[in-house]
């Protein structure tokens, strides 16, 4: 049975990072969210899909974001990784990890491979990014740099999953206007030495709403959400 949500609070450098933790008998997966007006309370159907299968999460709101809250510009992708990286310390999350990484997330996911052994990788609607926009702080010149055209084409992500050798899920929204599809295909193509790898694409599905679409299609959400215990193992 799945225990109630726990709020946590983590100090990092200057800031005081905001989030919660379930735990079940299914395991623990690390999420890790998007940009913009995303945080750790957008993702309530996908954690509650996954705690009516014993599956805990521990989730916490970027700086910048949601309960942590703070100036963007205090941040970068490269703190993010920190982030991330101070939650799972402070709540000594068990190795290997599972991680769960939305858009911007889904390539913090895939840098705390190079940091931690990770057996499960769940990338949805993943963004990837060229590593000179890596230590940028959130502003003005990291949207220059990354609204380059093809810019994430140079990304570290291709050859930090050609060394991955966990599970691999990354699932792709049939109409996304913000990732190109070449993103999670070639994310998928990159993984060699994965265990297990697969890449799902959600026709119809935009990048902000794919759960709450998929929710529309019992079958097909179960078939995704089943999907994702497959990779989580």
């Amino acid at each position: 049975m799945l225990q109630p949500a726990v709020p946590f609070s983590v100090a990092h450098e200057q800031a005081v990072l905001r989030g919660d933790a379930t735990q079940g008998p299914g395991g623990n997966v690390l999420l890790l969210h998007g940009a913009g007006a995303s945080a750790r309370d957008k993702f309530s159907i996908l954690r509650g899909a996954l705690a009516a299968r014993s599956v805990g999460m521990t989730c916490f709101d970027c700086i910048g974001h949601g309960e942590t809250g703070g100036d963007m510009a205090d941040s970068s992708l490269a703190s993010r990784t920190r982030q991330a990286r101070s939650v799972i310390g402070h709540r000594a999350i068990g190795e290997p990890l599972a991680l769960l990484g939305f858009s911007m997330g889904a390539y913090n996911a895939i840098k705390l491979t190079q940091s931690h052994a990770v057996a499960s990788l769940v990338l949805v609607v993943p963004g990837v990014f060229t590593p000179e926009a890596y230590d940028v702080p959130f502003g003005p010149r990291f949207s220059q740099v990354i609204r380059r055209e093809r810019s994430w084409s140079d990304t570290d992500a291709w050859n930090i999953l050609s060394r991955f050798k966990g599970r691999l899920l990354v699932i792709a929204a049939g109409n996304d206007a913000v990732i190109p599809r070449e993103i999670p295909e070639r994310l998928v193509e990159s993984a060699s030495s994965a265990e297990w790898r697969r890449l799902l694409v959600v026709p119809r599905a935009e990048h902000r709403h794919l759960f709450s679409l998929l929710l529309e299609q019992p079958r097909e959400f179960d078939a995704t959400i089943d999907l994702i215990m497959h990779c989580l193992n």
